[in-house]
Formats: C-alpha cells, structure tokens, sequence
C-alpha cells in the first residue's frame, strides 16, 4: 500500500506541475512526504539505492498523470477556467487546518506570525505579476538561455511550499509555450525534447540547489518553516482566484461544487496518508 500511496502523490505531483497556480511542494506537504522529499533532493546520492525505491512510484505516477492530463488540463482551462480554479482551490484550503496546527505547535508566537505574513504577501505578489504578465515569449523569439533560466528559477521555487512551478513559469513568460509543445509531443518528438530538456535539467539543479537551503530552515526553526507555508498557502489561494466568475447560475453551482469536491480530496489524502504512508 505506501508502494501505491506514494505512486497517487507522484500522480497528484505531475498534475500540480502542469495545473496553473498549484503548488507541488504544498501538495507534497498535504500528502506527508515533503520532509522526505527535502531530504533526499539535498542529498540525492547519499542512500542511493533506498532513495531510488522510494522515488520511483512517484515518478511513475508523475509521468502517467503527465501524459494523461496535459491536454485535459489545457482543456479544462480554456474551457473551464473558474471551475478548474476552484477545484485546486479546495485541494489547497482543506489543508490549511493540518498546516495551521503545525505551525501553531504548543504556542504561536509572534515571530511565527510575521512569517506568515511575509509569505502571505511573497505568494500573492508572484500571482499578481504571473496574471499581470501573462504569456509574453514567442517561438520565433525565445532562446535556448531564457528557457535555462526560466527552468532554474522555477527549479528553486519548486521547493518553496506554496509557489508554483505554473506560476513562474507563466511569470518568464513561458507557460503556455511550453505546455503547447507537451501537448504535440506526440507529433512532433524532437522538437518537444529539444523545449522540455534545458528547461527539465535546470529545474532539476535549481530545485537541488535550493534544496539544502530549505532543509536547513525546517531542520533549526521547523515552527517558523511551517508558519511560513501556511502563509505561501494562503497566498496562492489569492493567486488562484479565477479573474473572472461565471455569468450563469450553473456555471456558479459547479464553481462551488468543484471546490467542495476539492476539500473532500484534500481530507482524503490526510487520511491515506495516515492510515498508508510510512516514513521509510
């Protein structure tokens, strides 16, 4: 069962990477395994073996949701922008409580509550300017070092819980750039590797880099770490916002339907994660 367990997070991971505004490390922490995850970026090599097994559900399950939803998603965002919002809206607020009482331990103190805020403004700021900027580089246009940089910066925020890979993305310009080529990848092979490979391998050494930075903040101030990803949270969730809402009563009800079916999602990861996932 953790076998399949971790394979559904590398599922919800993969979604989180493609899914505009959502946070994979804040999924990651959702489900239980960030700490690990944490651990074993800053050190890939140390416990090869034992860290192998234990990624490789994950990265099975990350290439099926990957190869399953890049063109749903892009549907469903085109299409459905407020419901599809919502939806990670909900995945995102059923996990505040859990954070909350992290952060909060035996007493929430008031450097704690200056974390939250800082983070609060630093999440919020970043969705501003991602819808601000929209999707700005051009085919014709884009350099092979843009996409390099694009994928380091992004790298490193993929380890902050709260920002989003989508966002930053969108925030260089990018995102639908490179969603455009996943989605032909079937099409046109070369020409998607030769977009996703600078971008994949520089998200991976940003995502290292930062790694052991992060690690030592939640090894030597956990509670203010935690304070800090409530508030990278709560800020995504201002991020996420649709810009606009549905005009019709229908449209209004599955907004609110997506976002209930998201709380329930999120409680179910709480439990399986409870019941399934052991640290190994």
């Amino acid at each position: 069962m953790n076998f399949f367990y971790r394979m559904l997070c590398g599922f919800f991971l993969g979604v989180s990477v493609v899914a505009p505004g959502v946070s994979g490390s804040v999924m990651a922490v959702m489900m239980g395994i960030y700490r690990d995850l944490i651990k074993i970026i800053s050190n890939p090599f140390k416990n090869l073996k034992k860290n192998f097994f234990y990624l490789l559900p994950m990265g099975i399950g990350a290439i099926l949701s990957l190869a399953v939803f890049v063109k749903l998603l892009s549907f469903l965002f085109e299409n459905y922008p407020a419901q599809s919002r919502f939806l990670f809206m909900g995945l995102i607020a059923g996990g505040l409580p859990t954070m909350f009482r992290q952060a909060r331990g035996d007493k929430f103190k008031r450097q704690h509550l200056t974390g939250t805020v800082i983070a609060f403004a630093v999440a919020s700021t970043v969705g501003l300017l991602a819808r601000l900027s929209g999707d700005t580089a051009e085919v014709g246009n884009i350099s092979m070092i843009y996409l390099c940089i694009s994928g380091l910066v992004a790298g490193a925020s993929s380890m902050v819980p709260g920002m989003s890979v989508s966002m930053i993305l969108m925030l260089f310009g990018v995102y639908d750039f490179l969603l455009k080529a996943a989605s032909g990848f079937t099409s046109d092979i070369m020409y998607t590797v030769s977009i996703a490979a600078p971008v994949g391998i520089c998200f991976v050494a940003g995502m290292v880099a930062f790694s052991n930075l992060t690690k030592i903040v939640f090894e030597k101030h956990e509670r203010f770490a935690y304070s800090m990803v409530l508030g990278f949270m709560c800020g995504t969730l201002t991020a996420i916002f649709p810009n606009t809402m549905p005009d019709t009563y229908g449209g209004f009800l599955g907004c609110i339907i997506m976002f209930i079916a998201g709380l329930y999602v999120s409680g179910v990861f709480e439990y399986l994660g409870k019941k399934f996932y052991v640290d190994e």
